[in-house]
């Protein structure tokens, strides 16, 4: 087995997902991105396997492709997911498969493969994207869709981490605020920072930086760890 660590980014050919592989490419680890319309990349040590992460050959394909490249699994951040702001009453079927299969089918499938690539290696790391509206609902952001998922999220990270903490497999959650990414016009920018009681949004790097922190903390597990500028505490 390869020496060189390797992590698994979904959603990674912008915002969060795209600053992430840069900065595991330079805690030395080889990088597997994932993403619908990610491009290849011209490092040896950066793999992009494209797909759709809420069709569950994705998921598996993405694994499938680390292990034949690199030889073995040793972080996965799922990062990928999808958001949809509406009334309850006004969501669609539609709506619901999509934010479904991404937050829901897309973590399933992969982290299942990562999780299993992780046991039969040196164990590993999984970090799951969640939301503070989980934990601090607002009555400006209707999202119950994103309650639904994201804390389901919360409660596997949980769930999964006491499964596997005597194997050397720890499992942690960011749950974000509001952050500057792409998603986001510029003309929202005023509006969403007043969401947050620091009053200003997320920056990318504010994420980058937690992941990393709970990449190198082999003592947390089964965290939730909130980077949402005081959200989930009040307002």
């Amino acid at each position: 087995m390869s020496t060189q660590k390797v992590a698994v980014i979904t959603g990674a050919s912008q915002g969060i997902g795209a600053a992430l592989v840069v900065a595991y490419h330079k805690l030395g680890y080889a990088v597997v991105a994932n993403s619908r319309s990610i491009t290849p990349s011209g490092d040896p040590d950066i793999l992009a396997v494209a797909g759709d992460i809420a069709d569950p050959a994705v998921g598996a394909r993405v694994i499938e492709q680390a292990l034949a490249t690199f030889g073995r699994v040793d972080a996965l951040i799922n990062n990928a997911g999808v958001f949809v702001a509406k009334p309850f009453t006004d969501y669609t079927n539609a709506d619901y498969d999509v934010v479904t299969g991404v937050n829901l089918r897309g973590f399933f499938e992969v982290s299942k493969r990562a999780i299993a690539a992780m046991l039969d290696g040196e164990g590993g790391h999984v970090v799951n994207i969640s939301t503070s509206l989980v934990d601090h609902a607002n009555s400006a952001v209707p999202s119950a869709l994103a309650a639904l998922t994201k804390g389901g999220l919360n409660a596997v990270t949980k769930s999964l981490a006491i499964e596997y903490a005597a194997r050397s497999i720890r499992v942690n959650a960011v749950s974000l605020g509001v952050i500057r990414t792409p998603m986001h016009p510029a003309e929202t920018h005023d509006t969403l920072a007043g969401l947050h009681p620091l009053g200003r949004m997320g920056d990318i790097s504010d994420i980058v930086d937690a992941i990393v922190y709970l990449e190198n903390a082999p003592f947390v597990t089964g965290e939730i760890l909130h980077v949402d500028g005081g959200q989930s505490a009040g307002h």
